[in-house]
């Protein structure tokens, strides 16, 4: 192997007559007869080498076999390019190597894809054989941002004194919504440790110990049921304060989140970002992650379908309404599959009327009288040429629904442009939320999240009126990160444990080292995370969170390309003192 000289990236016009070593993968191949034309490509980029059987000293019918992939290590010459020939896609396009030697260093099987089109295979296919859709120009670029994303986040958070600390990776299970991936220990028998799906607690435990700042950027685990946008494994940038309010928070991670943008991308992000409480959220968007790269906002208009003669929306506790612009080209097939997308979020079905000349149109219009007609064009802005969806139902489901129909309306009308960023802080969260199937409380956000009142008799008279000293970074329709003000007296903990019907017996199993720390002079403290991947996703660009990661999962949890899970030995299992039982 020829010791490389340069990267396939790096030669310019000013390198013309120079003798080089490279190094790289056969790209392209293109047979002119006597010439051969070869993109070598590294992840730095691409260089055109010629092979000239004039020139070439070795054996040219052999350069005639190469294929894509093949790895070489070629000796030549710069020269310029004509400028006919200069290429302004490739960063080296004013230029090309004479090739004097070649060593073919490793011959590729044949390919299962095209490498240069990932969109010649399926995503398992490509999953499958993921080293080689990891040497795609667009994969390459993922990582890469990636990368410096982390060193972006990494030199931020250094200069504010934050410490990177590294929390453990086996521990206690503490089960925090989603179900915990267990380890067996062979040392002891019987016992498990749990992977973290988060560091939570030891990053409160941190604060206790006086480390008032700290981060890390570190991988967590969720056993949870398949989800197109959830990894098994995942990469958090976990932060954590003392002595602070959600003011210092914002203002902290607002400067991280600008810095990361300007640093890897080149793009500004507001100062300082805007804010809206969870309700006003769900209330004008349907969602608590709105994009506010569009309007598409819903719209009370109960008190218009109760003057109507449509009866369907007299009994709903809330009707509302999202006005389409240039909507009376939805056909009725259009029409029932967005109704399909509502009735996902349990709306029963979805109305809808269009307006032209003046007048509503189609759908429900017939219950409602000209001047009714009028009163609801006023109040939405209504145009002709528009369309207006309208459910009535519960309050959850009427906003959840629109919520949901108002994304994937902006999708049909390609309202989400992807160099647009529009950060959000949505604040005041629920502190509880009811669970229908045990009828039970549950905490909106994690059981160590502080309420606003630190009034442990307003915990009982009614919790599920209670605030949260919650709050969520949003960004383009996407949570990207998601933190809370902790609560650092342990007899407020204690209650919150209570109202989530945990008894003191399982408080001490469970939680009981985080509960006595917090006894032993707990700071004020609170912190955020970041959900890493999703972060890189928006970074780049891309539509799947897989993209960005090298090695990841299916969305049912597999690696195809390694095959885990996998089953073990019974040898393993009876070292772990373990027995396979079939499920019934």
């Amino acid at each position: 192997m020829l010791k490389r000289t340069h990267t396939c990236g790096e030669l310019r016009k000013e390198n013309t007559n120079e003798s080089v070593n490279l190094n790289g993968w056969v790209n392209t191949v293109r047979l002119h007869g006597q010439v051969i034309f070869i993109d070598l490509r590294d992840r730095y980029g691409k260089t055109q080498i010629i092979f000239n059987s004039d020139d070439y000293s070795g054996d040219f019918e052999a350069v005639k076999k190469l294929s894509m992939e093949d790895v070489l290590s070629i000796k030549g010459t710069v020269q310029a390019r004509g400028e006919n020939a200069v290429n302004p896609n490739m960063s080296t396009g004013e230029i090309e190597v004479i090739v004097e030697t070649m060593e073919l260093l490793s011959e590729t099987a044949p390919l299962p894809f095209v490498i240069t089109d990932r969109e010649s295979a399926l995503e398992d296919l490509r999953l499958k054989y993921r080293y080689l859709e990891l040497r795609t120009d667009e994969l390459q670029h993922n990582i890469i941002i990636r990368h410096k994303s982390y060193q972006a986040v990494r030199s931020y958070l250094s200069e504010k004194n934050f410490l990177e600390v590294e929390t453990p990776i086996l521990m206690k299970s503490t089960p925090e919504g989603a179900r915990d991936f267990l380890v067996p220990s062979r040392l002891h028998h019987g016992k498990f440790y749990a992977l973290p799906q988060s560091p939570q607690i030891y990053k409160q435990i941190l604060m206790i110990s006086g480390f008032d700042r700290y981060f890390q950027i570190v991988k967590c685990f969720r056993d949870e049921d398949f989800r197109a946008d959830r990894q098994p494994e995942f990469t958090q940038i976990d932060i954590e304060m003392s002595f602070v309010d959600e003011e210092d928070i914002y203002s902290n991670m607002e400067g991280m989140t600008r810095h990361v943008f300007k640093e890897v991308i080149g793009t500004d992000l507001p100062d300082p970002f805007p804010r809206i409480t969870y309700d006003e959220a769900m209330s004008k968007y349907g969602s608590d992650k709105p994009d506010t790269r569009y309007t598409l906002y819903l719209q009370d208009v109960k008190q218009f379908t109760d003057m109507s003669d449509f009866n369907a929306f007299k009994s709903a506790e809330c009707v509302k309404a999202i006005v389409v612009p240039g909507g009376v080209k939805y056909s009725r097939k259009m029409i029932d599959e967005l109704t399909d997308v509502v009735k996902t979020f349990k709306a029963k079905g979805l109305a809808w009327m269009k307006m032209d000349a003046g007048h509503l149109t189609g759908g429900i219009s017939k219950f409602f009288e000209d001047n009714l007609q009028k009163e609801i064009k006023n109040a939405t802005g209504m145009d002709d040429g528009d369309i207006i969806f309208l459910i009535g139902d519960e309050r959850s489901v009427t906003e959840k629904s629109l919520g949901a129909l108002r994304v994937e309306i902006a999708k049909r009308e390609d309202l989400t442009d992807k160099n647009n960023f529009k950060p959000l802080w949505v604040t005041d969260f629920p502190m509880f939320e009811m669970d229908e199937e045990t009828d039970k409380l549950t905490f909106l956000h994690h059981p160590f999240t502080s309420p606003t009142t630190q009034d442990v008799n307003e915990l009982d008279s009614d919790p599920e009126s209670l605030k949260a000293r919650a709050y969520d970074l949003t960004l383009n329709g996407y949570e990207i990160a998601g933190g809370s003000i902790r609560i650092h007296s342990p007899e407020i903990q204690n209650k919150v444990f209570s109202l989530l019907g945990l008894s003191p017996e399982e408080v001490k199993e469970k939680f009981g080292f985080l509960v006595e720390a917090l006894t032993y002079g707990a700071p004020p403290h609170g912190g955020i995370a970041f959900g890493f991947d999703r972060l890189v996703m928006l970074l780049t660009g891309s539509n799947n969170i897989r993209d960005v990661i090298a090695f990841p999962k299916t969305t049912s949890a597999l690696s195809l390309m390694d095959g885990s899970p996998d089953s073990v030995s019974e040898k393993q299992l009876d070292e772990l003192n373990i027995q396979i039982k079939k499920k019934k």
